[in-house]
């Protein structure tokens, strides 16, 4: 499993098309440990492009603070997971508390 988390200033990003970075966090899924991060920085944002670049980066689950409408239904078209409303700070955290079931969300912070 690949997690992305949209990070600025190696912390989630509260919208994940204004990140700086994603974090790309590799999970094992038999034993469900963190295996391997790295950080890229994303093509310039435009519509369509970042959940396109996601899936081309392996990405299975996107975690973020806010997303719009339109994004999710594109990443729903690559089958990559969404999360919207998470809380935290670290992303291997926020990875973390999902794979425990005690990931912290709140409302999608985005209206669009």
């Amino acid at each position: 499993m690949r997690y992305a988390i949209p990070v600025t200033n190696g912390k989630l990003a509260a919208h994940f098309g204004h990140c700086d970075q994603f974090a790309l966090i590799d999970v094992d899924p038999s034993t469900r440990d963190i295996v391997g991060t790295e950080f890229l920085q994303p093509p310039a944002h435009e519509p369509g492009v970042l959940p396109a670049w996601l899936a081309e980066q392996g990405a299975s689950v996107v975690i973020a603070g806010g997303m719009g409408s339109r994004a999710q239904g594109l990443f729903a078209q690559n089958r990559i997971e969404v999360i919207v409303g998470a809380e935290g700070v670290e992303p291997e955290e926020i990875v973390r508390a999902h794979l425990a079931g005690m990931l912290g969300t709140g409302q999608n912070i985005c209206d669009h």
